[in-house]
């Protein structure tokens, strides 16, 4: 029974500790999400490193722009008119639940074609390194309201939490039990 509680207790610490391994990204970093032609996505997207468990936020004013997930074929060709899913609160939380790559675009006609567009590759946890953010984003102290993102078609970050002491602590609370 001892053997048990300890496998428990361990299981509940190691669940956590690869939940407190997942980042907040500002897509655009201070910019956001605009079609103004400030940030170039395609660099902005490849100077990150997107992992399982990450969430993406995209800041807008949602009377001039959405989010919409759609197809690798339609992101290509910046059709917006069979998304995935949309998005249109100004202030979208995503959560990227699978491997693969996203693709997002602004809805709005001209948007996409002016670069309003984005393509998130998102890497399993496994991979995950475990370096600070160079300019961490102020994180919230209440809990996100998130909408996972679609199954895909196949750095500046916030911690949610640091790892650093619990895997020594998932240790010692698994010896000591």
């Amino acid at each position: 029974m001892a053997l048990l509680n300890k496998f428990i207790v361990f299981t509940l610490i190691a669940s956590f500790i690869q939940v407190s391994l997942a980042a907040t990204y500002l897509v655009g970093d201070s910019d956001g999400w605009s079609s103004m032609g400030q940030v170039d996505y395609d660099e902005w997207s490849s100077r990150k490193s997107f992992h399982v468990g990450d969430i993406i936020e995209f800041d807008y004013n949602n009377q001039f722009h959405n989010v919409k997930q759609v197809t690798q074929e339609d992101f290509l060709q910046c059709i917006p008119t069979s998304p995935i899913a949309t998005y249109t609160n100004g202030s979208d939380k995503i959560l990227l639940a699978t491997p693969g790559h996203y693709y997002f675009l602004c809805g709005y006609p001209g948007h996409c074609e002016a670069g309003q567009k984005v393509d998130i590759l998102v890497k399993p946890v496994a991979s995950r390194t475990l370096t600070p953010p160079s300019n961490p984003l102020p994180s919230s102290p209440s809990t996100p309201n998130l909408s996972p993102a679609s199954s895909p078609t196949p750095n500046t970050a916030t911690y949610l939490q640091s790892s650093e002491l619990l895997i020594p602590l998932a240790f010692l609370i698994f010896a000591i039990l």
